[in-house]
């Protein structure tokens, strides 16, 4: 077990608590980044769209882990980014080094107009808010047919920075590092937030509204900027998934990818970076494990494979209740104990992380 002793203030907002954490960080990276290496061009998608999913839940995890603020309503944020993204490269001429951050600008602006009017909102009444802004926005692809194409959607063109192009079926491997390296980008982004005053207050916030308001911090407008962060990172999302599917229609962001969302970040691990890429591991490999799993169970008893209608969901949903009864902090809250388990032995207590009752709870402000 490594014990870390803090001499100075600083070291509460390192951005690795040792220089053993930093080493294990850096391992990583480097196995990420040879992944084109190591896997077939199947396998190499099916990571990128990790990768993406990834991206994805660290924009609604900036809301909802951070800040304490539930959104069914982040699929209208990736359409939002995905459609900016491809109308800026298509109707303005612009390159995708410039159509790419702005299709995040255009989404985060979306999302500070939605929080303006919902600042006041919490819990239920959020979710069911922005519930609504997802099924509007579905519409409002159909609706506005000349300049989206309504239902028959659009045609995400080929990436091309400096003469260099990446596209998903031609060049895999660029257009894995490409998403890798957005990746990293947003990681690093969402860690500083976190080491800065904003992000102090958005805990502050999801712990206590009136004791944040009580310590300075103006509730609604960082509920403001907090949708803002969120929905830019996962317009930036939406924008890298029109390129991965190559073509999108108002169907592609339905209602059922914010309720994915929402339950990847939970069963990945609410309040951690680790949770929004263990839950996208989840939702993006679980299709495969699946149709690999079945194919298997087809060869055993010498039939052919068997297509279950809703199997998927239903495991899905399997899932999710186990991790709610057996595990809250989900994947990466058992790995916590694991590893904790390992590093305290055998002084490791049963019930170190029982939840502790709270005697003193201050109610929300209304």
């Amino acid at each position: 077990m490594r014990t870390v002793f803090k001499t100075s203030y600083d070291a509460d907002i390192n951005l690795f608590r040792h220089s053993a954490q930093a080493g294990w960080y850096g391992l990583l990276f480097v196995v990420a980044a040879a992944l084109p290496f190591l896997l077939d061009t199947f396998w190499l998608g099916e990571f990128t769209n990790v990768l993406i999913w990834a991206i994805a839940g660290m924009g609604l995890m900036v809301l909802v882990g951070q800040t304490g603020q539930a959104s069914l309503g982040h699929a209208a944020f990736l359409a939002v980014g995905c459609y900016a993204n491809v109308l800026l490269q298509e109707r303005l001429g612009l390159p995708f080094i410039l159509s790419f951050p702005l299709a995040g600008l255009v989404a985060g602006l979306a999302g500070v107009l939605v929080a303006i009017p919902t600042t006041r909102l919490h819990g239920i009444y959020l979710a069911i808010a922005t519930l609504a802004v997802s099924i509007l926005t579905d519409d409002l692809i159909v609706i506005a047919e000349p300049l989206t194409n309504g239902v028959v959607g659009l045609f995400a063109p080929t990436i091309e920075i400096f003469g260099v192009e990446f596209d998903r079926y031609a060049t895999p491997a660029r257009f894995y590092w490409l998403v890798f390296a957005v990746a990293v980008l947003i990681v690093l982004v969402y860690r500083n937030i976190l080491r800065s005053p904003l992000g102090r207050s958005f805990a502050a916030v999801r712990d206590s509204e009136v004791s944040a308001q009580a310590m300075g911090v103006h509730v609604a407008r960082t509920k403001a900027v907090a949708f803002g962060i969120s929905t830019a990172i996962t317009g930036l999302a939406g924008a890298l998934m029109g390129h991965f599917a190559g073509i999108f229609n108002n169907e592609t962001f339905n209602i059922i990818i914010s309720i994915q969302l929402l339950l990847m970040i939970v069963i990945g691990g609410l309040g951690s970076i680790h949770g929004a890429f263990f839950g996208a591991m989840v939702v993006a490999l679980l299709p495969q494990a699946i149709a690999i799993s079945r194919d298997l169970v087809g060869e055993v008893l010498g039939v052919g494979s068997v297509a279950i209608p809703g199997l998927e969901t239903a495991l899905f949903g399997a899932i999710l209740i186990l991790f709610i009864l057996f595990e809250p902090m989900g994947i990466y809250g058992r790995w916590i104990k694991i590893r904790t388990y390992f590093q305290l032995f055998p002084f490791y207590r049963r019930d170190m992380f029982r939840r502790q009752k709270s005697y003193l709870k201050t109610e929300r402000m209304r």
